[in-house]
């Protein structure tokens, strides 16, 4: 399977987020959707500004969100002061158990929906 098409700070993203060990890493640049807005329009942008990951990690077990948080910025942090760097950063934090009951959650309700379909015909 081809590995999807990435851009130079996705891939820094993933460069300096290899420390967490993720077993999830998805990166979603958002960038395109704030071009219009007038702080992202300087001759220092790479265009690469707003980014959503969803990140699962053992690292984050016994942590509170606000702590994984810190933890993912602690990373990024020489992008983030960046002028030019990442200006915006949307973040889902998992374990791999949350992610499991979540997969698992979302199973049996898709099931559920299954089985009532079948009932109601």
């Amino acid at each position: 399977m081809a590995q999807p098409r990435s851009t130079p700070v996705e891939d820094l993203i993933r460069e300096r987020l290899a420390p967490l060990n993720p077993t999830r890493l998805d990166i979603f640049n958002d960038s395109q959707l704030h071009a219009h807005h007038a702080p992202m329009q300087g001759k220092e942008q790479t265009g690469e500004t707003h980014f959503r990951l969803v990140i699962t990690t053992a690292a984050f077990e016994d942590k509170r969100q606000p702590a994984r948080h810190r933890m993912v910025y602690a990373l990024l942090d020489d992008e983030m002061k960046r002028d030019g760097g990442i200006h915006a950063l949307q973040l889902r934090t998992m374990t791999p158990a949350e992610e499991a009951a979540k997969e698992a959650a979302k199973a049996k309700t898709g099931a559920d929906a299954v089985g009532c379909g079948k009932d109601q015909a």
